[in-house]
């Protein structure tokens, strides 16, 4: 194999770099797989399950090899560490690949990694684990599904034990890629039928109009669907912010903290090639992606710019018919594919979250003409990001709740949308984890 890199040695990098270096899964991960584009599909997919389930399980793998080895995980090196969490992943769930074959690959590696005296430590703590694997018992839930314990008490004294439970599930499984057809582009018809031509696997959902969920592609850059425009990779979950925002032709439209531009997109989607798109965010490099969709998209309503939203823009006071607000969080939502999220948050950083929301929310209200839009919303499961802060905007700005029944179709009908929100749960729902708020400004 090119360089001498084994899978397995590739997940180890990949690995280290996401679990003792801090990286962002989503990110270390897409950037090996575009630099081991040579890999036959299968050879990449198995690289990604393993990273993707060693991240996932990290907890309950640390608990398993805790019980099994002399030396606790904390104590071992980080390259002895890992090798032994993706080998656990590995001999607990991946069915097709033999426990003898993961423990003689593990100590290979070790050897190859310059730690030859440990392979024997390496093959005693795996061959014991798989062993006794069938007689593994979790002590709580928290062990059970991976999940840190402070959020999955916060989450069963908000939502129940019943409902936290099923969120916890949902995480753990497999997520699909959900793409939104540029319904201005092509019809969805057309869409599904380009997409199945080239052998992928499409599936529609009653919940949404536009979205569909891809599978068994290899990449998606491959699909003349996406190299075209008339589809952007968007959960329906966020989808749902531009049905709500609901733009009249014509419409000025700001979206405040938009990379990677879904929303935007949307927005110019419907809008039909009139009116105008501005959409902003912090930096060159989000910026750069935003105008990266853009290209592909083919829209000319729409249009990227680098801005704080901290800072206010007088040009753009009472000038907007909608205002995007789509804030940093905490991204408690989204653990399902983003999962290294749930280990590096805190309540600490939570609370400060809340508080850039409101800062953020007081400076870009001032941009909503009088009749016009705010749709606030975030990727999270947090009552103090999300319906407390919606209440305090009320509170504080002139304001009224949107009442939004109907404007997500007949299937989604909770309660709150009359009081102007959603609150979607992974488990409960099927998408991610997400909060929609929607305000009115007032005309007086």
């Amino acid at each position: 194999m090119t360089n001498g890199n084994s899978s397995r040695e590739i997940i180890l990098d990949i690995l280290l770099e996401i679990l003792e270096k801090g990286g962002y899964s989503h990110i270390v991960l897409g950037q090996a797989l575009s630099k081991y584009q040579y890999l036959d599909k299968q050879e990449r997919a198995f690289i990604s399950r393993t990273v993707e389930g060693t991240v996932e399980y990290t907890l309950q793998l640390d608990y398993v090899i805790n019980s099994y080895s002399s030396v606790k995980v904390k104590k071992m090196k980080p390259v002895i560490r890992t090798l032994l969490r993706m080998s656990v992943y590995q001999i607990l769930y991946m069915d097709r690949v033999p426990d003898s074959a993961v423990c003689n690959e593990a100590v290979k590696l070790a050897q190859k990694r310059k730690f030859t005296g440990l392979k024997g430590f390496v093959n005693g703590v795996l061959r014991n684990i798989s062993r006794n694997k069938e007689q593994l018992k979790w002590p709580d839930d928290s062990v059970r599904y991976s999940m840190p314990s402070w959020i999955l008490d916060m989450w069963k004294d908000t939502y129940g034990e019943e409902t936290a439970v099923s969120m916890v599930k949902a995480f753990l499984k497999p997520s699909r890629t959900a793409v939104r057809c540029n319904l201005n582009r092509a019809s969805k018809q057309e869409i599904m039928e380009s997409l199945k031509n080239q052998g992928v696997t499409v599936e529609e959902t009653p919940l949404s109009a536009a979205v569909l969920y891809l599978s068994k592609y290899d990449y998606l850059e491959s699909l003349d669907a996406f190299a075209e425009g008339l589809i952007s990779v968007q959960d329906m979950s966020s989808s749902f912010v531009g049905e709500i925002a609901d733009p009249k032709e014509g419409d000025l439209c700001l979206d405040v903290c938009g990379a990677p531009g879904g929303k935007s997109l949307h927005v110019a989607d419907k809008l039909k090639g009139t009116g105008m798109v501005i959409v902003r965010d912090l930096t060159e490099q989000k910026v750069a992606l935003i105008e990266d969709n853009i290209a592909r998209s083919g829209f000319t309503n729409i249009r990227a710019e680098v801005h704080d939203a901290l800072v206010p823009d007088p040009a753009w006071e009472g000038r907007a018919d909608i205002v995007l607000a789509d804030l940093p969080c905490s991204g408690l939502g989204i653990i399902g594919r983003k999962p290294d999220i749930k280990y590096r948050m805190t309540m600490e950083q939570m609370e400060e979250l809340a508080a850039l929301q409101r800062e953020i929310l007081s400076v870009v209200q001032s941009y909503v003409k009088p009749g016009g839009k705010l749709i606030y919303s975030t990727c999270t499961i947090d009552g103090q990001e999300n319906e407390e802060n919606a209440a305090w905007f009320l509170e504080n700005y002139p304001f009224d709740a949107m009442n939004l029944e109907g404007k997500l179709g007949e299937t989604l009908n909770a309660a709150s949308l009359r009081s102007g929100n959603i609150q979607l749960l992974p488990g409960i729902h099927p998408c991610d984890g997400f909060f929609i708020a929607a305000f009115q400004k007032k005309l007086g």
